[in-house]
C-alpha cells in the first residue's frame, strides 16, 4: 500500500483536520513515513488566514514540487485554508499538484487521492465522534474542536470568508470523543474552536461553554481542562463560576487585538482599553491564580504613533502571562481591504519587537515568582530537541503557545510519564520554568 507523508501547517485546529484525515487513510490501509522522499503521496494541509502563512504553504508546495521533478511517480496533494480562498491561482501557478481540495472535504480524502466520484459537499467539515482519528500529540493530551467557522465580523479577519458562519458540534458527540480519549490514557483536554466562548449559541443554547464544561468534568479519568481561542466580549458570570472548578485550568486565550478606541472600532471590536482593563479586572477577582493569554495586531491602517502607544500603555497595564503579537495583514475581502496598508512593514516589525519587549519583562517577572514554588505539572516525557531532557507543563502552560517546564531526568522516567506530577520550580527565564519531580 502507498506511504503518506501528511505535513500540517497553521493552527490546532488544522492539526485535527489532519490527524481526522489521517485516520480515513489508515482505515483505507495507507501506512505514513515523516519523510516527504520516502512517500508516494504527499499531503500539504495549508493555512491561508495571513500573507506570512500563505507564504510558507507556498514553500512547502514548491518543495513537494521539487521532489516530485525526481520522482515523477510522486502525488501531491493540497488542501485546506488557502485553497479554499486561492484554489484558482494556486492551480494555474503550481500545475505538477495532482490534487486541490479546500475545507469541506477532509472526509473524503481517500477518495480524491484515487481518483473516485465522491458526493459534492457543502459548507466547512466538521468531524464528530464517529470520525476515525489518529491523534498525533503527546500520549498525555489532545485537542478537541467543538465548532467550525465564525460569526463574528470583525474587520479584518478572513476566516469567515473560508470556513464560513459558526457552526458548533453536538454536545453528545463531543463528550462521546472525550471519553474515548480519555480511555484511550489522555489526562489533558483542550477545547478548541475559532471562538469558544460561542459555543452552543448557533443551536440555542444558553451558556453553551458552560454546559459543556459541567459535563466534561464528569469525566472520571480526565484531569484537565482547558479552554482556548475566547472572545473577550462573551466571557460571562456563568462560564468563570464553572472555572473555578478543579478540573478545569484556571487559563483563558482571549485575543483583544488592539486596546486604542479608534482602532477597536475600525476593527468592528468592541472591547477597547478601559472595558478591557475592567474586564480583567473582573477575570482576577474571581479566578485569583488565572493565566491569561491574548493575541495583538500592530500595524492595523490608522495605527501612528498615538495609537501604538495606547496599545503599549495597555500592556504594560494588563500584565499578560502570555502574549502573541501578529503584524497586519491586508486581506482581499475583508471589510477593511479599502483601507489600504499604510503602516511599513518595517514599521509593523518595529513595533512587534517593542510590545514583545514589554512583554518579555513582564513574563520574566511572574515566572520569578514561581521560585521554590510547588506545582502540579503533566509530565509529556523528553523533549525532541534533547531526548535527554525531561519536559511537562503547569496548569497555566497551554501545549505549543507557551513555556514549558524543564525537569531533572527522574530515577524512572516510564513511572511518569503521561502523569501528573508534583514539581518543585528551582529556575526561570523569560517564557520556560525548571524543577524536579518531588
Amino acid at each position: 500500500m502507498l506511504n503518506v507523508a501528511l505535513i500540517t501547517l497553521g493552527c490546532a485546529k488544522n492539526l485535527v483536520d489532519s490527524e481526522v484525515m489521517s485516520g480515513y487513510l489508515a482505515e483505507a490501509g495507507y501506512s505514513f513515513v515523516l519523510d516527504p522522499e520516502k512517500a508516494d503521496v504527499l499531503i500539504i494541509n495549508t493555512c491561508g488566514f495571513i500573507q506570512p502563512a500563505r507564504a510558507e504553504a507556498v514553500q512547502e508546495i514548491r518543495r513537494a514540487v521539487a521532489l516530485k521533478k525526481k520522482d515523477p511517480g510522486k502525488r501531491i496533494i493540497a488542501v485546506g485554508c488557502y485553497v479554499e480562498r486561492d484554489e484558482d491561482s494556486l492551480r494555474r501557478a503550481y500545475p505538477e499538484v495532482d490534487v486541490w481540495m479546500g475545507v469541506k472535504d477532509f472526509h473524503n480524502i481517500v477518495q480524491f487521492i484515487e481518483g473516485k466520484p465522491s458526493k459534492p459537499t457543502t459548507g466547512c467539515f466538521l468531524y464528530d465522534h464517529t470520525s476515525p482519528r489518529l491523534i498525533s500529540t503527546p500520549p498525555a493530551w489532545a485537542y478537541i474542536k467543538i465548532s467550525e467557522g465564525c460569526s463574528h465580523e470583525c474587520s479584518f479577519c478572513a476566516i469567515p470568508l473560508i470556513k464560513g458562519s459558526y457552526r458548533s458540534r453536538d454536545i453528545r458527540s463531543i463528550l462521546y470523543e472525550a471519553e474515548a480519549l480519555v480511555s484511550n490514557g489522555i489526562k489533558e483536554i483542550n477545547l478548541i474552536s475559532q471562538d469558544s466562548t460561542y459555543y452552543g449559541r448557533d443551536m440555542g443554547l444558553q451558556d453553551g461553554l458552560t454546559q459543556l464544561l459541567g459535563k466534561l468534568i464528569d469525566i472520571q479519568g480526565l484531569e484537565w481542562v482547558r479552554i482556548l481561542y475566547g472572545y473577550p466580549e462573551e466571557v460571562n458570570d456563568s462560564l468563570l463560576e464553572i472555572m473555578q472548578e478543579e478540573k478545569i485550568c484556571s487559563y483563558l486565550d482571549l485575543p483583544f487585538q488592539h486596546a486604542d478606541p479608534r482602532i477597536i472600532k475600525a476593527m468592528k471590536r468592541s472591547m477597547d482599553r478601559d472595558r478591557a482593563l475592567v474586564l480583567l479586572k473582573k477575570i482576577r477577582k474571581l479566578l485569583p491564580h488565572v493565566a491569561l493569554r491574548t493575541s495583538l495586531v500592530v500595524g492595523f491602517p490608522g495605527e501612528g504613533k498615538t495609537e501604538f502607544e495606547n496599545l503599549k500603555v495597555f500592556v504594560k497595564e494588563a500584565r499578560f502571562d502570555h502574549l502573541g503579537v501578529f503584524v497586519y495583514s491586508r486581506e482581499h475581502g475583508t471589510d477593511c481591504y479599502d483601507l489600504g496598508d499604510p503602516v511599513k512593514d518595517k514599521v509593523k516589525e518595529r513595533r512587534k519587537d517593542q510590545i514583545l519587549d514589554i512583554q518579555a519583562d513582564i513574563s520574566y517577572e511572574k515566572n520569578s515568582k514561581q521560585l521554590n514554588k510547588r506545582l502540579e505539572v503533566l509530565i509529556e516525557g523528553t523533549w525532541k530537541q534533547d531526548p535527554g531532557q525531561v519536559i511537562g507543563r503547569a496548569r497555566f502552560q497551554a501545549p505549543e503557545v507557551d513555556g514549558v517546564v524543564f525537569l531533572d531526568t527522574p530515577p524512572s522516567l516510564l513511572r511518569v510519564v503521561n502523569t501528573v506530577q508534583k514539581v518543585e520550580i528551582t529556575g526561570h527565564d523569560i517564557y520556560d520554568l525548571y524543577g524536579y519531580i518531588l
